[in-house]
Order: C-alpha cells, then sequence, then structure tokens
C-alpha cells in the first residue's frame, strides 16, 4: 500500500514525445498535424468513427478544427497523435483529460483509432506508452477510461488494457441529443505493475509469429503473471 502521509500531487500531463517499437506518440501540434490526423481518421469517415463522441458530426476539417482546439482551450485536453513508425503516417489519437493533480487522477479519453491501426499492435502499444508515462514519469495514483455504456467496442479494449469496469454513472450527459450512461473504468497505482508487466511480455517481438500476429493474447499473458507463471 503506497503511503500517502507525505504525497503532494502530481505534475499536471502536458504533451511529450513517447517513442515505442511500432509507435510514436507526439504532442498535437495544430500546423503539423492538424490535416494529417484528419486524414488518418478517414476524412469525412471520422463521423462514424466517432459515433460515440459527444460532439455534432464534423461538417468538414474546419469543425473538427474548431472542436479539437476548443477541447484543449477550454476542456484542459492534453492531445497526442500516433505516428506508425513504419509508414510514417499519423493514425490516431487520445487525450489526457480532467486532470487532477492534487489528487494524482487523470483520464484517457478523446481516443480515435483510424483505419490504418486496424490488426496492428499499435493501439496497444500507444496506450501502454500513455499509461507508463502517468504512473512511472508522473507519479499518478489513478488512471480513468469511461465511455458511453452503448459502446462495446470501447468496453472490451478497457477491459483488454487491463482497466477495472467500475459502473455506470446514469443519465451522466448528453451526447448528440440523447442520454448517455457512462461506464467508468480505472487502473489504480497498486495494480499498475501487474498490468505493465503483461503489455511489455505482450509487446516482446517473441510475442509475435513471423506474419506479425500475436501469438499469445494480452488478458492471457496478465492472468498467468498474476497467477505466477513467468511471462
Amino acid at each position: 500500500m503506497r503511503d500517502l502521509s507525505t504525497f503532494k500531487g502530481c505534475p499536471a500531463p502536458q504533451g511529450v514525445r513517447l517513442e515505442g517499437r511500432f509507435v510514436t506518440l507526439e504532442p498535437y501540434d495544430r500546423a503539423q498535424h492538424l490535416t494529417a490526423l484528419w486524414d488518418g481518421l478517414g476524412g469525412m469517415a471520422i463521423n462514424p468513427l466517432l459515433t460515440y463522441f459527444t460532439q455534432p458530426d464534423f461538417a468538414g476539417i474546419e469543425d473538427f478544427d474548431a472542436w479539437l482546439t476548443g477541447v484543449q482551450t477550454k476542456g484542459g485536453w492534453v492531445t497526442h497523435v500516433f505516428r506508425d513508425k513504419n509508414s510514417g503516417e499519423i493514425v490516431g489519437m487520445a487525450n489526457y483529460m480532467r486532470a487532477d493533480p492534487v489528487n494524482g487522477v487523470v483520464e484517457v479519453g478523446g481516443v480515435a483509432h483510424g483505419p490504418a491501426m486496424s490488426r496492428t499492435p499499435i493501439a496497444t502499444e500507444a496506450h501502454y506508452l500513455m499509461a507508463r508515462h502517468v504512473f512511472d514519469d508522473l507519479g499518478y495514483r489513478r488512471y480513468e477510461w469511461k465511455c458511453n455504456n452503448d459502446n462495446q467496442p470501447s468496453k472490451t479494449t478497457a477491459v483488454r488494457y487491463g482497466f477495472s469496469f467500475e459502473g455506470i454513472f446514469r443519465q451522466h450527459m448528453l451526447s448528440k441529443g440523447q442520454n448517455r450512461d457512462t461506464a467508468w473504468y480505472s487502473i489504480i497505482d497498486g495494480e499498475w505493475p501487474l498490468v505493465k508487466a503483461g503489455f511489455e511480455a505482450w509487446l516482446a517481438p517473441e510475442n509475435f509469429d513471423d506474419a506479425g500476429q500475436q501469438i499469445r493474447r494480452l488478458e492471457e499473458i496478465r492472468n498467468e503473471i498474476s497467477q505466477g507463471v513467468p511471462a
């Protein structure tokens, strides 16, 4: 159990470059990344991709630009874009949100994985890098994932990444003119060593075959580690 008697909070998350084997995370820079991110998220195909985001559908890149600028300047989002190290293309994004440095709590949200991330290790590694930065570099106590309760893919992903389901906030907010119940998930600092070990064992080169496909599932690896089976 962590001794909190001298805990004095954590630094607020900032944009930071995080590099892995498959992906590099870069702090969002409008001049450098706006068009590349729009294209990487599918251009006008972004609206079906972001079905469960709360903002209205975008009529074009100008709407996307205005929305992203707004959530950064008014909402305090810290946006990171994902650059595929193989192709060099921007393929997705995620944000540190609702940071509470005094209590050591921050959320990852505004997550959008473009089509080029499908069936690749990029998303898993990107979220590992973001979580590792929060816990290991900044010393946070709690890392949150929230999503529309109707968004089953997001809920499945949260559990796969090692987040624990905590409950549903009913009628939490309005989304595109409709009620949204929000599912809450978290990883806390005491759980992070196991979650981290699972990520690292899954991402290891020996866990991929010659075609680049996983050999063991992330949940399987984490369960084995928790039971004392060597990764």
